[in-house]
């Protein structure tokens, strides 16, 4: 479920975490999980296989060095600050979750390994990189399928306080077999504000035009540009922008034949100024997004959509 681009040898790198217990659990990590080999790394951290021992689940262990934590804060009960990461998700969590937002289960600090984030490893999974990698430019049917039900969770995770702050294909991951996506990774995330924020650790391809010129963006807004550089990376197989120069001048130039209504959205997401871009709300329905809701095709009857 994560990017090959980081991938290490996963045979020759495992996490060893016999030794040390949770802070904030009566029983250790090693009491409760099994932790396998390595899926992959990255700035974030390690990620890497793992099974629950109580019921067998398959899951995923994110393995984030405290040296690399840039932002701290505290949980009601627990003593020692944590990273940001892990209270914007024990938030979502404790709402209840979304079907389409990455959960986490778990998570322990551990003397010497920092911490780790026990979370939902969903089965059959891509990341969107790989799946537009190896499909190219995806059909507009189901670009809207997958953009639909990220739009939507982003609505969720807003309405709850948090902004994730890095969108990207990579940040996306694929049930190859249902077709259902889920939002991963929110070490970029921060509490949602109306004011305006003045530092960001997402991907600078998919940073708006305000950011570039000001270092300064508001939630929203952030969020619609993102979502404008996925959207274009769907449906013509590659992000619009390289280069600031590019995202200031934000024009995309579209490569592959997409429908008038689709370029539309797109444009309008990746409109210069921010006050311009559209809301959540007026993106599901603008015309684009509701085309595709009568006639919603099967998994089976779309292309290459199993491994």
């Amino acid at each position: 479920m994560w990017s090959e681009r980081d991938m290490l040898d996963k045979r020759s790198v495992e996490l060893h975490v016999e030794e040390i217990g949770g802070k904030h659990e009566k029983e250790p990590f090693s009491s409760r999980y099994r932790c396998g080999p390595l899926l992959g790394s990255g700035g974030f951290g390690s990620v890497f296989s793992g099974q629950r021992l109580s019921d067998g689940l398959q899951v995923a262990v994110k393995q984030i060095c405290s040296d690399r934590v840039q932002h701290w804060t505290r949980l009601p009960g627990v003593l020692r600050p944590v990273p940001m990461e892990i209270a914007l998700l024990q938030r979502l969590s404790e709402v209840g979750g979304h079907s389409s937002v990455i959960r986490m289960l778990d998570w322990f600090e551990v003397e010497g390994r920092g911490f780790l984030l026990v979370m939902e490893r969903p089965p059959q999974s891509q990341d969107l990189f790989d799946f537009i990698t190896e499909r190219g430019a995806l059909p507009e049917r189901l670009a809207l399928r997958f953009f639909r039900q990220i739009v939507e969770a982003l609505q969720f995770v807003h309405a709850h306080g948090v902004v994730h702050r890095d969108i990207k294909d990579e940040n996306i991951v694929v049930d190859t077999r249902t077709l259902e996506v889920k939002i991963i990774d929110f070490g970029s995330g921060a509490p949602l504000k109306e004011s305006a924020y003045g530092e960001f650790e997402g991907t600078r391809v998919y940073s708006p035009p305000e950011w570039v010129q000001t270092r300064s963006y508001h939630a929203v807004p952030l969020s619609v540009w993102s979502l404008g550089v996925l959207l274009f990376d769907l449906v013509c197989g590659d992000i619009p922008f390289e280069h600031d120069q590019e995202i200031i001048e934000a024009t995309p130039t579209f490569t592959r034949r997409v429908s008038k209504e689709c370029q539309a959205l797109i444009r309008w997401c990746l409109s210069y100024r921010p006050e311009d871009r559209p809301s959540l709300e007026d993106i599901l329905s603008h015309p684009w997004m509701e085309g595709g809701e009568e006639e919603e095709e099967e998994p089976s009857s779309l292309p290459s959509v199993s491994l």
